[in-house]
């Protein structure tokens, strides 16, 4: 409690942005899990109406100017909220970014974050509109989706900067010499790389609709060494197509993204657990609570990842698989933060 009523009300504003880019993200995964990315043929209305057609003259109107695309509400609504959390978003970075450059005097303002993140907002919301216009090509969708994750991270980060510049670890107080601590820091890199090389694979399996390719577990088709076809299943030059909606490769394909994508799940979990037990030893109480925090949501996200498989993907699950796989990279980008702002004082740390 301490420590939020020390907040600036520019932190606290940003951590306010960082829930609602939270919800922008579980709304991206909520859309695409109930096939809703093109419930709304169009952009940024929706079959010409700013909210959705709702009534059956608006339905019938919407039929006849888009007489390929059948309205169904059901999908039409998902898209349409989507849609406008992630506007009110952009909006407020723009306003962050506006009051940033006014106070850029200031020596504590991270201007050039956040106007990376104004920049890194509008390059979003055009690959939003090319995920609708381009039908769902899954090069566009998965892009878009690391966008949702990159603009996530950089509020995250930004509120870091801004409510923890005393977070300092004590090189001189940690149970390493300098040499391990700087093989901890390129530890630390190469776990948050690997984290979001798995968060791409995730959205290449949900762009291909191969999420469901497994469905046994550990194994695959009763098999360690499924039949999988890995060059179709990663061609990233392959043709947009009339319509990407339920996904257009064949299951060798899908099993080899899905497959892949359980590896890298491996992989990630193999580097975390290292990381955690470094992190422990340093004897740093904060670097200790990041190493059991890795722990906890790690275990989760793996119950999670497995409960989509054996349970069929059920929606919630899934949704929450997404989300569980943001918090991991946040805290992986926290674990970053933190060893790169340490400082060499000998004096005694309050832990």
């Amino acid at each position: 409690m301490k420590r939020l009523t020390a907040l600036s009300n520019q932190s606290r504003l940003v951590l306010l942005f960082i829930l609602l880019a939270a919800i922008v993200v579980s709304l991206g995964a909520f859309t695409r899990l109930v096939d809703a990315g093109l419930g709304c043929p169009d952009w940024p209305g929706c079959y010409g109406h700013i909210m959705w057609p709702e009534s059956q003259a608006e339905i019938d109107v919407a039929q006849q100017a888009f007489p390929d695309a059948p309205v169904d509400t059901d999908k039409t609504w998902p898209e349409m909220v989507h849609r406008y959390f992630a506007s009110a978003l952009g909006f407020c970075i723009l306003c962050m970014t506006v009051f940033s450059w006014r106070q850029r005097s200031e020596s504590h303002q991270p201007v050039k974050l956040i106007t990376g993140l104004l920049v890194l907002v509008i390059v979003q919301g055009l690959f939003g509109m090319w995920t609708v216009t381009l039908k769902l090509w899954p090069q566009v969708v998965t892009v878009h989706l690391l966008g949702g994750f990159s603009t996530l991270s950089l509020l995250w980060l930004l509120f870091l900067r801004l409510s923890h510049r005393d977070w300092q670890v004590k090189t001189s107080l940690l149970s390493l010499d300098k040499a391990q601590f700087l093989r901890l820091r390129l530890l630390a890199s190469k776990a948050l790389i690997v984290v979001v090389l798995q968060i791409s694979l995730g959205g290449w399996t949900t762009s291909n609709y191969a999420a469901l390719a497994c469905i046994d577990f550990p194994t695959c088709h009763g098999e360690w060494l499924p039949t999988a076809d890995f060059v179709e299943g990663f061609n990233i030059t392959q043709k947009i197509g009339p319509n990407y909606l339920g996904g257009m490769l064949d299951n060798d394909a899908r099993t080899a993204i899905h497959w892949t994508h359980r590896l890298g799940a491996l992989l990630v979990s193999i580097v975390s657990v290292i990381l955690m037990v470094l992190l422990w030893r340093t004897g740093n109480k904060n670097l200790r609570i990041l190493s059991a925090a890795t722990g906890v949501i790690l275990c989760l996200q793996v119950a999670l990842g497995i409960t989509n498989i054996v349970a069929v993907l059920p929606l919630s699950v899934a949704v929450a698989h997404n989300g569980v796989g943001a918090i991991l990279l946040l805290v992986m980008v926290t674990v970053n933060y933190r060893l790169y702002c340490h400082t060499a004082i000998s004096s005694p740390e309050k832990q």
